[in-house]
């Protein structure tokens, strides 16, 4: 799947959530939040490595309802990197990895 499209379902089905929902458990990973914030790394890190630049920690921020604009921005910094396609292809199989756990 391509990675814009994954990142648009995961939006569509996260986007309206609270943060109560967010804070529901989701295994050994610890809250949807958590897992969410883990894949926002993961996409900022691949960015990162496509651009030659240095990987740094995303900042976890209060409001767990902003992870998916995190990652709709570490996306687009992702694909304005325009790594190979075996990224972009492995990023969009996290996204939805991470997705099908939360549902």
């Amino acid at each position: 799947m391509d990675l814009r499209r994954a990142v648009e379902l995961f939006v569509g089905q996260t986007g309206h959530w609270t943060a109560s929902r967010w804070a529901q458990p989701a295994g050994p990973a610890g809250t949807r939040g958590d897992l969410t914030h883990g894949l926002v790394q993961r996409i900022a890190d691949r960015g990162a490595d496509a651009e030659g630049a240095p990987r740094r920690p995303v900042p976890r921020l209060v409001a767990d309802p902003a992870l998916t604009d995190q990652l709709r921005v570490v996306t687009a910094d992702l694909l304005a990197a325009t790594p190979p396609e075996a990224v972009t292809a492995a990023a969009a199989a996290d996204v939805e990895a991470v997705r099908a756990t939360l549902s």
